[in-house]
């Protein structure tokens, strides 16, 4: 599915500030976050993971949602940005001591502990300050992250000892991009009944749940881009049988955040094949800045629109459609971006890749043969633009001091 965006647009902001650059659309994502939010209804609430895309996360609080965070950075990014301290959820392993100082320094809402180990350091420091600090224990689902059952269990019946963190929940997430709903389901009901059971062994009973469901959505060519919020409409009922019981939040980033974002990119050459058996185009982007969670070395076909073509422009040269190879500007043959784009193109061509509001501005591989980092830019409406961060020379990081 295209980006509601107008071609005349894409290619004003194209000739503005040049590409490569990232777009994300804030009357995208504000549009979105409240679609979700009149599908889940009052009883839920939500939570923007801003790993997703933390250029999002001041957008997501102005909409009224919880931020999740899960680094130290990332609670800076929030100090930076004026977020409220009692709308973080502050989650992720390997928090130490100077971590956990910071966040209650701050004041964030709620902490999540990853491990037993975790917990006793955000009693320690509590007790140290005379605070009670919430905490959520986060329960294992089949990874690195969380505790397990036993430990989480020992530590419910062990919390008369714990005068400082206060236990008030559970947290769950297991992944992402998870499209058969019946495996949250039976989550849901997991997570219900570990909580009567605890009640019922250890007199202590979760007031809140903090879930994340990973609901997908799509990225390719083929793929049911018909109705993206389809997961949110059939798990709802579920979710709001859950918040009957609890203080039910649920958390969220890719399903918010993808279909909210564009990057553009031109074309800078083309070797077309004509001694050999592959045509080539190269666009002044490429995998340091694309990275569509399931695509391998360019197998797949995400949404890829061609507005020089679809505006009319792009130039002199005629364009010639075959089977390109679309690859990037880096020095490496990983860096194919798609194998079989079947399409005119031209040098100077933009090319909007769609569906990139989440994780490729943060997960890409950034610093490889120090290429420079993309612009960003924040779309507030038509022709209002913010630049949220100018293109960034990387050979200073890589470059010893």
């Amino acid at each position: 599915m295209a980006s509601g965006l107008a071609t005349a647009e894409l290619l004003d902001i194209a000739r503005e500030f040049g590409t490569p650059t990232y777009l994300f659309d804030l009357v995208a994502l504000s549009a979105r976050l409240a679609a979700v939010r009149e599908i889940l209804g009052p009883s839920v609430r939500l939570c923007y993971s801003i790993k997703a895309n933390p250029f999002l996360s001041r957008a997501a609080a102005e909409c009224g949602y919880e931020l999740e965070v899960c680094s130290p950075g990332e609670l800076d990014v929030c100090r930076g940005l004026g977020i409220e301290a009692p709308a973080i959820v502050y989650s992720g392993v390997c928090k130490g001591e100077a971590d956990v100082r910071a966040a209650l320094d701050y004041g964030v809402g709620v902490l999540t502990a990853e491990s037993p180990r975790q917990f006793e350091l955000v009693e320690q420091e509590a007790r140290r300050r005379g605070l009670r600090v919430p905490v959520l224990l986060r329960l294992n689902g089949g990874s690195q992250f969380g505790m397990s059952r036993g430990d989480l269990e020992r530590i419910v019946r062990d919390r008369e000892g714990y005068g400082a963190a206060e236990l008030v929940g559970i947290h769950y997430f297991v992944g992402t991009q998870r499209r058969k709903l019946q495996h949250q389901r039976r989550e849901l009901q997991m997570l219900c009944d570990l909580a009567d059971e605890l009640e019922r062994r250890c007199g202590w009973r979760p007031v809140r749940l903090e879930y994340g469901p990973g609901l997908a959505v799509p990225y390719f060519e083929g793929e049911d881009f018909s109705d993206t919020l389809a997961p949110a409409r059939e798990l709802a009922g579920d979710l709001q049988a859950v918040a009957g019981r609890f203080d039910l939040t649920v958390e969220m980033g890719r399903f918010l955040a993808s279909s909210c974002g564009s990057y553009l990119t031109s074309v800078v050459d083309l070797k077309d094949g004509q001694d050999d058996e592959t045509c080539y185009a190269f666009v002044d982007g490429g995998i340091n800045h694309v990275n569509y969670l399931g695509q391998m070395m360019g197998l797949k076909l995400p949404v890829i629109r061609n507005a020089s073509v679809e505006g009319g422009s792009g130039g002199p040269l005629s364009r010639e459609r075959r089977p390109w190879t679309l690859c990037g500007s880096l020095c490496t043959t990983n860096d194919v971006l798609v194998r079989q784009l079947d399409r005119p193109l031209a040098p100077d061509d933009v090319l909007v890749f769609e569906n990139i509001g989440a994780y490729s501005v943060t997960e890409s591989m950034y610093l490889f043969l120090s290429r420079a980092m993309p612009r960003v830019i924040l779309r507030r409406g038509r022709g209002d633009y913010v630049l949220a961060r100018d293109v960034v020379q990387t050979s200073m990081l890589n470059m010893p001091s």
